[in-house]
């Protein structure tokens, strides 16, 4: 009975501090106006889940969110603003497709969906590495696009993980707002966990060799 009162105990605690974290993740967009906001509350969000899978469950959750949101705000919209353009030509890209017809065109969408793909799961890796690295903004995007490169079992755990969050979140909206930001943050953080960790093993490997 005991055990069984501790497990639900720490579920209820785990589920309080992603609800939490949520809100604060939603709060500090707003804040910042969702333009200038957006971005640094996501880096704080990824730093607490961080510290979170490195057994650090004790962290201050809104002491260190205002503290990371308020030293990454410049450089973490830099980093953003970078992603926010990436994104707009791809969505160019795909707007462009769907309205040509040419046979020209036709022959060169296979090549860009490959690279619309690369660049959207380079662009899930850019905010683990980043609250992970101390890296220059050119290291952090070449760092991420070569682990999305090695890491396929990885970008599988992100995809279908986002697609489990998205799907629960349209049928359960009241669950998305608590928990959509939150959780699909833990799933790329955690998949990319596993990444870095295989990369610091092999690096240690080679240096002992």
């Amino acid at each position: 009975m005991n055990k069984t009162a501790g497990r639900v105990y720490v579920a209820t605690e785990y589920i309080t501090k992603f609800a939490y974290l949520n809100l604060l993740w939603i709060g500090f967009s707003l804040l910042g106006l969702v333009v200038l906001g957006f971005f640094p509350a996501t880096i704080a969000m990824f730093t607490i889940i961080r510290k979170w899978l490195m057994g650090e469950m004790d962290t201050p959750i809104f002491s260190t969110f205002w503290t990371t949101y308020k030293a990454e705000f410049l450089r973490s919209n830099g980093l953003g603003y970078i992603m926010v353009v990436v994104g707009g030509l791809i969505v160019l890209d795909l707007v462009f497709m769907r309205n040509s017809g040419s046979n020209m065109m036709s022959m060169v969408q296979i090549p860009l969906y490959m690279f619309m793909f690369a660049a959207v799961m380079t662009m899930f890796y850019l905010f683990p590495v980043y609250v992970h690295y101390e890296l220059k903004l050119t290291q952090m995007i070449k760092n991420s696009f070569l682990m999305m490169l090695i890491s396929p079992l990885e970008n599988l755990v992100i995809i279908t993980g986002l697609a489990a969050v998205v799907l629960v979140g349209k049928f359960l909206p009241g669950l998305a707002f608590f928990f959509g930001g939150s959780l699909s943050a833990a799933i790329i953080m955690a998949a990319c966990f596993l990444v870095f960790n295989k990369m610091e093993k092999k690096q240690q490997s080679q240096k002992q060799n």
